[in-house]
């Protein structure tokens, strides 16, 4: 681009350093001389937070990642992407940092839920249709994070032992394959991978996403994942962040006039984030222009998505209800819905539709019983609450006031009023209860803090995390529990007030407020929830439970320990069975969990985090008004330790990829134990035959037929296997897919391209053709093969 090289060539060395370092937790600063605006970037992957996480300016939540892998869409994917691009732009942002496409290596991942899946052709894909949907609107992507950080525990620091064919089949294979989407950047991420951390990685950001891919978009650092200038600058990391502390800015010049990093490879960072700024709207010299987006009702699509996400494990013909169904909803997450994951994940939805919500605004007749909840924490204060947040500087003096749509207070880096000003922040206002009886209200959060209600102290001092905690209290609080007697109907005053803590924050040198007030209703014992629980599933004609993960098990920031599901709630399933059997189980969860009554109910509904809209979802989904269209992205086991890779641990401060290629249902085919679920499953509410397969010029046609009642939608899923069994290969893998949508009775016909990887692996001299005999499967699933055809694949000319 000619203004490109205009303006590279009007700064000077220091503007030029500056411009590759976070000027705040944000955004880059601007050269108004050259015409460049500040360059704005932002969390996350299932809607835009803005420069500022707070209530004040709601955010679009759409399902997370692994409920849009679920629904095997590449256009639905693109369409998520148009969304997001409307959503950043109306926030004024110019990057967004997504979409995750780290593999899940082992179920026990605490993040899976923000990744899409355990194999890299279905992650690739799913990505290519988000990145091109996003980029379509003018706003800048930065695929993440690369590469094997796959993993929760000791994140920031722990170096990952690989061997180079895993590494480029599995890890790397999900970024090659989104190259194809043009992808403006690439974030690289804490951990070292063999030695090098990733910031600072010469091969794998110079030689292979450079040199050997032709990628020409930026790479800026995990948040604060760059660590010295030098190596940093010449090993590809175009852009530290966040500011205003970083190791780019006056050092990268320091180590430029030193010899240390020469002004060429300074040029070509600042080059690559002026040609992304031109991309975006930032330089305002750029003679293209920003490309328009579509406007997308954004609400109406998170609901179309959830509702083609959601995945049918069971039904022994209980769904779709019929009219006039007498439903005992219950659960404590199917009134208080958990609708996302922890950490760089969340943002603040303008509401959130519950299934208790969805349910009754459907016109259902349901009965609501609690039964149990996923957390003994107190959920944040919202029903019957009028509260708002205020800022106040250490004289008293008011510097904002902000709206609250509960009790949780999140600022990360960026504060609504100056942050050096900052004194104290207060959640106050009204709660009119709705029962008399002891309430509990909590203090959620680290710190100093004062608690009053209706003029009476309850707490003042410091709250401390317990001695044996894990390293997460900004992703999982401690909670401090006060109970007070209150009257039904008589409103009381609240106030919470915290004193912010300015020093480092973990890992983090930045500003945070992170705090809340949960509130909790009088309740009987948990055995009394249970007993009430089964009385209401007696009396009605279906009971659905809703069970899942709680914030405190699935969140960035750590690894689970389990994939039981927690508190009481596989008791509570087996209890409303036995109450009364056509029990329809809906499971809220980002990733695996064990159901050890699954072939005791009536039917299992997969849901994931179905943002903000998911009770309205789940609503068209039980009563047919839509088809559950998902399909498992990854396996999911019947226990744990059936699982053949699960170790997530650093042992002194490495963790070995000693499985090499056999990750997921590649490595359940080596065992002999079946998984609960395989890849690929998913059930419909229609029956489908597959009419023909036939193979030509690496591109596959099938034809299928829709033989139920009712419309549905198929995935068709490709699978290629060897004739000659290899042991150093896996038995089968994804080679490709698509989905078919057909009326009673119609055929559809889907054309699935094989891409030349699929025949390919990674020697000592780079990649190889892998020529012989082999069998296409077009499958329903990977375990319920439809049709086969053979085909062989000969010699590359080189080989």
């Amino acid at each position: 681009m000619d203004e490109v090289e205009q303006a590279l060539r009007k700064l000077d060395l220091d503007t030029k350093a500056a411009l590759l370092a976070g000027q705040d937790m944000w955004s880059l600063p601007a050269v108004p001389e050259i015409g460049l605006d500040s360059l704005v970037m932002s969390d996350g992957p299932i809607g835009v937070r803005g420069m500022e996480w707070t209530a004040a300016d709601p955010s679009l939540a759409l399902p997370s990642p692994t409920a849009l892998a679920a629904t095997w869409d590449r256009e639905l994917a693109g369409r998520v992407g148009e969304v997001l691009a409307q959503e950043a732009r109306r926030k004024g942002v110019h990057v967004l940092l997504a979409p995750t496409v780290n593999l899940h290596r082992s179920p026990l991942g605490g993040r899976h839920f923000e990744c899409y899946s355990e194999d890299p052709l279905l992650t690739g894909e799913i990505a290519t249709g988000y990145v091109r949907g996003v980029q379509g609107g003018g706003v800048g992507v930065t695929v993440k994070h690369f590469v094997a950080n796959d993993f929760e525990t000791e994140r920031f620091t722990a170096n990952v032992l690989v061997g180079e064919r895993a590494l480029r089949e599995l890890y790397l294979a999900p970024f090659e394959i989104v190259l194809q989407a043009g992808p403006y950047g690439v974030m690289a991420a804490y951990n070292s991978v063999n030695g090098p951390t990733m910031t600072e990685h010469d091969e794998l950001q110079n030689r292979v996403l450079r040199d050997e891919w032709g990628f020409e978009g930026f790479t800026v650092s995990d948040w604060t994942a760059a660590r010295d200038t030098v190596r940093d600058a010449n090993g590809g990391l175009d852009v530290a962040m966040p500011g205003p502390t970083t190791v780019y800015g006056p050092a990268l010049a320091d180590a430029v006039r030193a010899g240390e990093v020469s002004e060429t490879v300074l040029d070509d960072h600042v080059r690559r984030v002026l040609v992304l700024a031109a991309r975006t709207g930032a330089l305002r010299t750029n003679a293209h222009g920003r490309p328009e987006y579509r406007d997308v009702d954004g609400p109406a699509l998170a609901r179309e998505v959830a509702a083609r996400s959601f995945t049918l494990l069971r039904n022994d013909g209980a769904l779709p209800l019929a009219a006039g169904t007498r439903i005992a909803l219950i659960g404590g997450l199917a009134k208080d819905a958990r609708v996302m994951g922890g950490g760089s994940a969340q943002v603040y939805p303008e509401h959130v539709v519950s299934p208790l919500e969805g349910l009754r605004a459907a016109g259902l007749d349901v009965t609501y019983a609690r039964g149990a909840d996923p957390s003994p924490n107190l959920n944040p204060a919202r029903e019957g609450f009028s509260i708002t947040s205020t800022a106040r500087a250490a004289d008293g003096r008011v510097l904002g006031t902000f709206p609250q749509v509960d009790g949780m207070l999140t600022w990360i880096g960026q504060t609504p009023v100056p942050y050096e000003e900052l004194h104290t922040v207060e959640i106050g206002g009204t709660f009119t209860p709705d029962v008399d009886g002891v309430h509990e209200f909590a203090i959620d959060g680290l710190g100093l803090f004062r608690l009053e209600i209706d003029g009476a102290v309850l707490h003042e001092g410091v709250v401390r995390p317990p001695a044996d905690r894990r390293p997460d209290a900004i992703f999982v609080p401690t909670q401090t529990v006060h109970p007070v007697e209150l009257t039904a109907g008589q409103a009381v005053n609240v106030l919470l007030t915290h004193t912010v803590y300015k020093g480092q924050i973990g890992e983090m040198p930045l500003a945070y407020v992170g705090f809340g007030l949960a509130h909790r209703e009088p309740r009987p014992d948990a055995e009394t929830l249970l007993a009430q629980a089964e009385a209401a599933a007696r009396e009605a004609d279906v009971a659905v439970v809703v069970v899942g993960t709680s914030k405190e098990v699935e969140s960035e920031g750590f690894d689970r320990g389990s994939l039981r599901l927690p508190e009481r709630q596989d008791e509570l399933v087996s209890r409303i069975v036995a109450a009364n059997p056509r029990t329809i189980v809906i499971v809220n969860a980002g990733s695996p969990v064990e159901m050890p009554w699954r072939n005791d109910v009536a039917a299992t509904l997969l849901t994931w985090f179905p943002g903000q809209e998911g009770g309205h979802a789940l609503a068209d989904v039980l009563t047919g008004a839509a088809e559950p269209g998902g399909r498992l992205p990854t396996t999911w086991p019947a226990a744990m330790a059936d699982c053949p890779v699960i170790d997530v641990t650093p042992r002194d401060g490495e963790i070995r990829y000693d499985e090499g290629v056999f990750i997921g249902y590649r490595a359940w085919d080596r065992t002999a134990t079946e998984p609960a679920y395989p890849f690929g499953y998913g059930l419909g509410y229609t029956t489908w035959a597959y009419e023909s397969m036939e193979y030509a010029d690496s591109t596959v046609t099938v034809r299928v037929r829709n033989t139920g009642a009712r419309p549905g939608r198929e995935v068709v899923q490709v699978y290629l296997a060897p004739v000659e069994p290899d042991e150093s290969r896996p038995a089968r893998w994804l080679a490709g897919f698509a989905v078919a949508e057909a009326e009673p009775g119609e055929a559809a016909e889907v054309t699935i391209g094989i891409p030349p990887r699929s025949i390919e692996i990674w020697a000592e001299d780079g990649w190889r053709r892998v020529a012989g005999d082999y069998v296409l499967t077009a499958a329903h699933s990977l375990a319920e093969p439809r049709l086969t055809t053979p085909v062989t694949f000969h010699p590359s000319p080189s080989h």
